[in-house]
């Protein structure tokens, strides 16, 4: 779980920008190895064939985040569309904690739009949708320059939207 101190942005500092122009975020202190698809765990593979079973793996990150074990299963769907996984490994059992897709800022809800305008941000560079096993939405916000972290976060559940104080666990 994340627990870093989450960042609320000033105003002006996202800016906008094509969502795809940033690499693949990562937390200070990560230890990343890639790890080829055929490489994957057998409870890691079974993860992924039961929450996307049309999903083609196309690139493996595990990453060691503290205590943690992730492997951040990126790949794409039968209907061409990118996808990844984010799969929490511990006592080789394989839970799905996020799936997630990059958005442009004109698909980001208009409630999360505004609350995220109205804690200070402008459009970010790159926004990350994360669906949550809890039901919640995590919409991660990037700000330009700054690729390896969000500038904000900002929850949507139940109908309620909420700008986070601390980063989401995962």
């Amino acid at each position: 779980m994340k627990s870093a101190t989450h960042i609320i942005v000033a105003a002006g500092i996202l800016s906008a920008c094509s969502p795809t122009q940033v690499p693949e975020p990562q937390s200070q202190g990560d230890i990343v190895t890639e790890v080829a698809p055929a490489d994957l765990p057998g409870p890691v593979q079974s993860a992924v064939s039961e929450a996307m079973p049309d999903m083609k793996v196309l690139e493996v990150l595990r990453k060691e985040r503290g205590q943690r074990v992730y492997f951040d299963v990126e790949g794409e769907r039968a209907d061409g569309s990118e996808i990844e996984l984010d799969i929490l490994y511990a006592d080789g059992v394989a839970e799905v904690v996020e799936i997630q897709r990059d958005l442009p800022w004109t698909a980001v809800p208009a409630d999360v739009q505004a609350a995220a305008t109205a804690a200070g941000a402008a459009e970010p560079v790159r926004i990350i949708e994360s669906t949550q096993t809890d039901g919640s939405i995590i919409y991660e916000l990037f700000a330009d320059g700054m690729p390896k972290n969000p500038a904000m976060e900002v929850q949507s559940k139940d109908g309620q939207v909420e700008v986070l104080a601390e980063r989401w666990p995962h």
